[in-house]
């Protein structure tokens, strides 16, 4: 075997590929349920390193595929996160995260000063039990060496595990009872006017008094359809068929009259409805109210497909690259409507290198900088922790001027993936070296701490959202999914209750606790630094 481990010596490109490909095939497999997921690509890398130390490539590299995974999460992440920020419910789950990152925090301390973990280790393992790529990398930079990730490799797999096994079995002992939500999707409604009082008034004005979750397609008069301009004279027995549902959607049937049976869009030759792509520039990030399509161009919004999610259209809403947008038009005007949006589905997959390279360049920038830390000295976010809290900000403003920040869902997915794994394939090379040593005289000692810190979140967490906060337990779901991190305990906390809140939660908590897991390491290196 030794000429296997000298050809990977010689030739780090391609022993960093054959650690990227066989720890997605590690990664796949699942007993029970659990699969390690992208992390086997760290442990892949741990065992051929051990081999083949030589074949360890740059650490610049795996710095560059932590930045592209964080620059993508922020930017999916940064609309909801910012919305969560000033929303009750979004300021009550980020306080249960940051108090829980916290708590955690204290245990970790005092199980490195009980246990005498160098605190080198016992940052990774902070890391690696609440599985933190970011705040990982953030401690690597600032001991400037690779201790930290033997910590990390201990504690990742009870890390994920740990939350998964704490979510079946608190929804066991609890059995919760949780209402099935209303049917996901757009429901298209025909309103019959029979009020007089919104008779022979323009529709642009009964328009206002609707709710914005509430919007207009199609309007039918003397038995022909016609599109909703604001212009239009809406007179007794007109139907309108709108876009809405629940609450909303009654306001708007009492003002207007009742609802119908009758179908506005079915086997009819003045109107029909398409499907295109939103790709100009011109059209990508700008809102719905902006575009005026109604008087512009003849047609108007069912609904926007956006990745797997159907979205009501609102005077609000931005398009995003790669929507694919639902019309209703004049079958006439349809060469103009595909035009005017570009319809063109490389859109779902193209980036903006410009605007990708300028915001990751703010995102490094804001990395550097120092913040302080009272009386323990000061602290940087780290190109990748500076890169998601740069990302959240373009995610959440959309576009400037010409430069869309939004990167299409596919594209998005793809940069985040390859980004982690390349991170995991190049750690795993370089560490090796000291990860088995470390292992072999401390690891149960490592291994018992990890599980401790990963418990202590979970617990922490728990106890605040369901015995002190109260929160609904879907709700805990998405913060318990959210400041543990990973995807694989997201999914799982997905599939325990009937609702979206476990996703939307994860959405919200996910960059605070990213954030804080980031100071928090960092003030427990620089706490036993200066005790040192």
């Amino acid at each position: 075997m030794l000429w296997l481990w000298s050809l990977l010596e010689s030739q780090p490109i391609l022993t960093l590929f054959l650690v990227i490909s066989l720890g997605y095939a590690i990664g796949e497999i699942s007993i029970k349920g659990f699969s390690l997921g992208v992390g086997a690509v760290l442990f892949v890398g741990l065992i051929i390193g051990a081999f083949a130390p030589g074949a360890a490539p740059p650490g610049i590299l795996s710095t560059v595929g932590l930045v592209l995974f964080f620059y993508g999460i922020g930017i999916q992440y940064g609309k909801p996160f910012v919305k969560g920020l000033v929303s009750p419910a979004g300021q009550r789950q980020n306080l249960m995260a940051v108090l829980s990152v916290i708590g955690t925090g204290l245990v970790t301390a005092a199980a490195i000063q009980w246990f005498r973990v160098p605190v080198e280790i016992g940052a990774g393992l902070f890391t690696g039990a609440l599985v933190n790529t970011a705040a990982l990398e953030s401690v690597v930079n600032e001991v400037c060496n690779e201790l930290p990730v033997v910590g990390y490799g201990v504690a990742y797999p009870f890390g994920v595990f740990g939350p998964i096994l704490w979510i079946f079995l608190i929804t066991r002992l609890l059995n919760p009872k949780i209402p099935q939500p209303p049917k996901r999707g757009i429901q298209g409604t025909e309103l019959l006017v029979t009020n007089p009082a919104v008779a022979n008034r323009p529709l642009a004005d009964l328009m206002q008094q609707f709710p914005p979750e509430v919007q207009v397609v199609a309007v039918r008069q003397d038995g022909y359809n016609h599109l909703p301009r604001g212009s239009l004279c809406v007179s007794v027995g007109d139907e309108l068929l709108v876009t809405g549902r629940g609450e909303p959607l009654k306001q708007a049937r009492r003002l207007i009259g009742e609802a119908t049976t009758v179908s506005t869009i079915v086997d009819v030759d003045d109107l029909d409805d398409l499907f295109v792509y939103a790709s100009k520039p011109e059209v990508v990030g700008r809102r719905l109210v902006e575009l005026n399509l109604a008087e512009k161009l003849n047609c108007s919004v069912i609904s926007i497909i956006r990745g797997d999610s159907e979205l009501s259209p609102h005077p609000r809403l931005v398009l995003e690259a790669g929507d694919q947008v639902h019309l209703a038009a004049e079958p006439g005007n349809f060469e103009a409507i595909q035009s005017f949006f570009g319809n063109s589905a490389r859109s779902t997959s193209e980036v903006s290198y410009l605007a990708l390279g300028l915001g990751m360049v703010l995102g490094v920038l804001f990395g550097l900088i120092p913040f302080p830390l009272p009386g323990l000295g000061s602290f940087t976010f780290g190109p990748s922790g500076g890169a998601m809290i740069v990302s959240l900000l373009l995610g959440w403003r959309g576009r400037w001027r010409q430069l869309n920040w939004v990167l299409p869902p596919a594209a998005n997915l793809t940069l985040r993936n390859f980004g982690i794994t390349l991170f995991l394939a190049v750690v795993g090379l370089r560490s090796a070296e000291q990860f088995f040593p470390t292992v072999r005289d401390t690891g149960f000692t490592l291994l018992g701490v990890g599980i401790a810190i990963t418990l202590s979140v979970v617990l922490v967490a728990t106890v605040l959202g369901y015995s002190l906060i109260r929160v609904p337990f879907d709700e805990l779901m998405g913060v318990l999914a959210g400041v543990t991190g990973n995807p694989a305990i997201l999914a799982f906390a997905s599939k325990t209750v009937p609702t979206n809140q476990p996703e939307l939660g994860y959405a919200i908590v996910f960059p605070s606790s990213t954030i804080i897991k980031i100071i928090v390491v960092q003030v427990i290196v620089a706490l036993f630094r200066t005790q040192g």
